[in-house]
């Protein structure tokens, strides 16, 4: 089963999910605002994409997060600390496929292979 994690509202999860339907593929959602952040599953994608790539240094939510919270991201351990507690830091969707590989963002011609 595919799983798309993200936030029900952002347009990227919105197109993901549509693209998704539209082929057909059968998907479980986990919505960050209302589930929380799996503690379990950042390691995974950290240790998949790297932290670099889960945190989104770009989104309003990072920009008004205090100096030294942005400052406490420098490293794995600090970035999973702040993806943790503040969810929409994280780059979406993050999807998990059938075959064990984990995706982050919406590409449709790499999510064409995987699917």
């Amino acid at each position: 089963m595919i799983t798309v994690y993200g936030i029900s509202n952002c347009d990227t999860v919105k197109k993901a999910r549509a693209w998704l339907v539209a082929q057909g593929l059968a998907h479980q959602f986990h919505d960050f605002k209302k589930l929380g952040v799996p503690a379990g599953r950042l390691p995974v994608w950290e240790q998949a994409v790297g932290w670099q790539k889960l945190l989104n240094r770009q989104g309003t939510t990072w920009r008004k997060l205090d100096a030294p919270v942005q400052a406490s991201a420098t490293d794995a351990a600090g970035a999973l600390a702040v993806m943790q507690t503040h969810a929409s830091v994280i780059k979406r969707p993050v999807v998990e496929w059938p075959g064990g590989q984990i995706t982050v963002g919406f590409d449709p011609e790499t999510w064409v292979a995987l699917a």
